[in-house]
């Protein structure tokens, strides 16, 4: 029985990583037919969260919700929902690979958060793949003429962000064992769906809400998205639940392979030397984080 429970936990990894290395796709032909990353992102979490609120409606009492750690539920809501947003927003206006590999600097972020906030000890190892991670980061990011690698585009800062929100989001979700995956993942559509609610607000483009989409084959995607975005929620709240936070996101890495495939095949996109040569440096130090705690 728990050899059949870890099999779930890895394929339930598996197959969301292998969702994720193509999820991009649907969300640049949305933005091609004028709706933003923004809008798209808001509009299929919310879709999400309407089909989750109905299947999961027994999940909504009060002391299932209210307990002692309702903080962790709501900081699972906002970062989970940041890296969404971010994670739409730079594959959308960046380039997949490079966004991809700048968020997984995930493992990096994962090491610390673990430390603080699940007091797991660092090993030689950690340290080493501290170091490895930051030294991709910098191999990537550094352009002649800069003396600080810093991102040089939007995509880039979505990237990086959203690999840091998402690694806090992973760790909190491991950390609150109070709450079922059904309100984890109710949390995560609420927080994203808010979190694009606002920046629309922000950005006056709230009121394009009722204008578009008037293709119908552009509301079956948004809807079918939004259903994938349900099944993929589901799936990864179940294995960030029940395996160990820098396990986890080993797994995912599988979700690079994915996404070079798919962005070999579907786009025309060229990734530098430098930026494969800091991504393998920045995998191979989520390959050896399996390690980085004392026995």
């Amino acid at each position: 029985m728990l050899t059949m429970k870890k099999t779930l936990q890895v394929v339930s990894l598996l197959l969301g990583a292998t969702i994720w290395g193509v999820a991009w796709y649907p969300y640049r032909i949305l933005e091609q037919h004028g709706i933003g990353g923004e809008l798209s992102t808001t509009l299929t979490y919310f879709i999400a969260l309407l089909i989750g609120l109905v299947l999961f409606h027994r999940q909504l009492c009060r002391e299932a919700i209210f307990n002692v750690a309702i903080h962790y539920l709501i900081w699972i809501g906002l970062c989970a929902g940041w890296a969404s947003m971010a994670y739409t927003l730079g594959i959308v206006h960046g380039e997949v690979m490079r966004v991809l590999l700048l968020f997984y600097l995930a493992p990096l972020w994962t090491i610390l958060f673990a430390r603080l906030l699940l007091n797991e000890q660092l090993s030689i190892h950690g340290y080493f793949i501290i170091l490895l991670s930051l030294a991709g980061a910098v191999l990537m990011l550094w352009q002649p003429g800069n003396r600080i690698p810093m991102p040089v585009s939007y995509g880039d800062w979505m990237g990086l962000t959203g690999g840091f929100m998402f690694a806090l989001a992973n760790v909190l979700v491991r950390k609150d064992q109070l709450h079922s995956i059904q309100l984890k993942s109710l949390a995560v559509w609420t927080g994203a769906t808010l979190i694009g609610v606002v920046i629309l607000m922000l950005k006056g483009d709230i009121s394009i809400f009722p204008v578009y989409p008037v293709d119908e084959y552009i509301w079956l995607l948004l809807l079918g998205v939004g259903l994938l975005i349900f099944f993929l929620s589901v799936l990864l709240q179940f294995g960030f639940t029940y395996t160990p936070a820098n396990q986890a996101i080993i797994i995912l890495l599988f979700e690079l392979v994915v996404a070079a495939l798919a962005a070999y095949f579907l786009t025309e996109e060229v990734v530098a030397f430098k930026d494969w040569m800091g991504g393998l440096m920045i995998v191979s130090a989520s390959l050896f984080s399996s390690k980085i705690n004392r026995s």
